[in-house]
């Protein structure tokens, strides 16, 4: 390692890497720089490669740190070395790019520099874009939703990919929730695997419907919703390792089962991760050997086929799928005078909410929108006092590049004479 505060030049497995601007801090509360990131990645390689590795990725790049904008890059810079892999992605738009494929540690440092604090990767092998080898359960909780209900919710999905003959591996998010990871053969489509993590949400749903919910509009979740869509084409979570831009630089840490019964998710670091992959290794470390069959879920998902239950909501931007229902919230309803009469002059019939939602803020980062919601009770504490943890939606809402957050309230619970009026949404969005 030789450099300057301008630069570091790193030799990483006969690669050289250079760190640009080392010193620029990325974690302010945290006191964490973009070479502490590069290192620390260079020191659990071998498992966020496990996670990560040979797929290609999209980078989400902060390039002045997690308190500035960042933004989404689906395509590798044309300035890249030459020893590093890329793969040609075909997305649902029918347009394509090139992504980045880290397959060595170097690769990872690399991206690093890019200020690529996540590893963000698709569920597919460079080798056969088409068929995922991964079937992802992504526990994402409600507002006000414990950590205690979150792990039951996950023990919950233990026992049904026991039920079902898969073998799951869970890791922490680095959020507020928990992936558990199926290494499946490469035998299925996305829609095909996408299907049967449906069927396995409903499954989680029917043995623990007061804890867990697999409902896609947020105004009809409650507890933990089991997100389905994580496996649609084009969808990434966080992998194995990735750091999260969170004020503690948290981890999306791989726990063992017994772990995570026990586990405190804000132990698991930047600072605290290195060492605790050289103690005990990455509990990990047997998945690849592990290779499952979603037949049997496909089979309980042509079950609620039949019994009347079929696909459910995709995101908002992919094409109508074929046997798909209506993709729009109950709260958006049709009068059938209105459609009638919008049918007949070829224009869209007017949706009548049938929920009183109202939106209180737009912003670009979570914080904000969480910090708008506290502003918006102690504007509002008799109406706050009603509200229940589903009844706060904060929709993450994504732009070209980047994300945004858009806040609502329902306010179902709420006394009609105690409801306060819609006002200007608060805009916390350069």
């Amino acid at each position: 390692m030789s450099g300057s505060p301008d630069a570091w030049t790193l030799q990483v497995g006969g690669h050289e890497v250079v760190v640009t601007n080392p010193g620029k801090v990325l974690f302010p509360d945290a006191g964490l720089t973009k070479l502490d990131l590069v290192n620390y990645y260079l020191a659990v390689a071998p498992g966020a490669l496990r996670g990560a590795g040979g797929r290609p990725c999209i980078l989400v790049r902060y390039p002045g740190g997690i308190g500035e904008e960042f933004f989404f890059q689906k395509r590798a810079p044309a300035n890249r070395p030459d020893w590093l892999e890329v793969a040609q992605i075909r997305f649902p738009s029918g347009r394509s790019a090139e992504e980045v494929v880290p397959r060595e540690a170097a690769a990872l440092a690399w991206m690093a520099n890019l200020g690529c604090i996540e590893l963000h990767p698709h569920p597919v092998r460079a080798d056969d874009l088409e068929h995922p080898d991964e079937l992802r359960v992504d526990l994402d909780p409600v507002p006000g939703v414990e950590w205690k209900q979150i792990v039951e919710v996950a023990g919950v999905v233990e026992s049904v990919l026991t039920d079902f003959g898969l073998v799951g591996w869970p890791k922490t998010s680095g959020s507020r929730g928990v992936h558990v990871l199926v290494r499946i053969a490469r035998r299925w489509t996305f829609d095909q695997v996408r299907r049967a993590a449906l069927a396995l949400a409903r499954e989680v749903e029917r043995r623990a419907p007061l804890l867990a919910t697999s409902k896609w509009w947020k105004e009809e979740r409650h507890g933990v919703f089991v997100d389905y869509n994580q496996n649609a084409k084009d969808r990434t979570v966080a992998s194995a390792y990735s750091v999260r831009p969170r004020p503690d630089a948290r981890v999306s840490a791989p726990v063992s089962w017994r772990e995570l019964d026990t586990c405190d998710p804000a132990d698991f670091t930047l600072r605290a991760m290195p060492a605790r992959f050289a103690s005990i290794g990455d509990p990990h470390e047997g998945i690849d050997a592990a290779v499952c069959s979603i037949d049997r879920l496909l089979e309980l998902s042509a079950r609620h086929e039949r019994d009347g239950a079929g696909d459910a909501p995709w995101p908002p931007h992919y094409r109508k799928q074929e046997g798909e229902p209506r993709r729009a919230p109950p709260s958006a309803s049709k009068s059938s005078k209105t459609a009638q009469t919008a049918a007949s002059k070829a224009i869209p019939a007017k949706r009548k909410s049938t929920k009183p939602l109202i939106e209180i803020a737009r912003a670009d980062r979570e914080a904000e929108a969480l910090a708008a919601v506290e502003a918006w009770k102690e504007r509002h504490p008799k109406a706050a006092a009603h509200l229940q943890p589903a009844d706060v939606l904060v929709d993450k809402m994504r732009g070209s590049s980047s994300l945004w957050y858009r806040v609502r309230i329902n306010l179902e619970h709420v006394p009609a004479r105690q409801r306060p009026k819609a006002d200007k949404p608060d805009a916390h969005r350069d």
